[in-house]
């Protein structure tokens, strides 16, 4: 029996949380403008794990239908 690694690659629009790379790529944002909207205090759609920062997707994307600008 081979022990082989199976590696799942879920299309970035199927994703629950986004890197910020991801997030910056997906949303054409700079990652440093991320960064600082996940610094706010009432920040809604950032999830830290441990010290990695991961943006919440589609809570991101309510985030921003309602922004006139960043």
């Amino acid at each position: 029996m081979d022990d082989k690694t199976v590696t799942y690659q879920v299309p970035i629009h199927n994703k629950f949380t986004l890197t910020v790379k991801e997030a910056a790529e997906y949303f054409n944002i700079g990652e440093h403008r991320i960064r600082e909207l996940t610094d706010a205090k009432n920040c809604t759609f950032v999830l830290f794990v441990g010290s990695k920062r991961l943006i919440k997707r589609t809570e991101f994307e309510k985030f921003l239908v309602h922004q006139y600008s960043l």
